[in-house]
């Protein structure tokens, strides 16, 4: 594995750490300013605000999360990686696992397009099972 994908591969597994410990402002500081992100198939955010303002509800809700990793690769300019994951938002009310697949754009050691690819009806499901309502823009209004 080369040093380009050792540092992307690096910089994923720290943004998952970062969720891990509920830092949001960690979570900010590894993504561009004017990142993509799209948990599909809610619609794409852009930039620093309006992915705060959708990830911001669930991390303080959760009394905590976590991002475990069960595949990782990087192409080889690493710009781009590909990771198999199970997310797991831990409430007072239960545990919620969102098996996903999510992908990272890196640009200038920073993530510049994210997208996670779930099923995203089985998590409201799970959410209302434990009696939460998923974050803003999940459910369509």
């Amino acid at each position: 594995m080369g040093q380009a994908q050792k540092q992307a591969i690096g910089l994923v597994h720290a943004f998952g750490r970062a969720w891990d410990a509920c830092d949001i402002e960690a979570i900010m500081a590894m993504l561009a300013p004017d990142c993509v992100y799209q948990n599909v198939p809610v619609p794409e955010m852009v930039g620093h605000e309006a992915i705060r303002a959708f990830i911001t509800p669930s991390l303080k809700a959760a009394e905590r999360m976590e991002w475990e990793f069960r595949a990782t690769v990087a192409d080889e300019t690493g710009r781009l990686v590909l990771t198999e994951r199970v997310d797991r938002f831990v409430f007072p009310q239960g545990t919620v696992a969102v098996p996903l697949m999510g992908i990272f754009e890196i640009a200038d050691g920073l993530i510049s397009a994210w997208r996670d690819y779930a099923d995203i009806g089985s998590f409201v499901r799970d959410m209302q099972g434990i009696g939460r309502a998923p974050g803003p823009g999940i459910l369509k209004k």
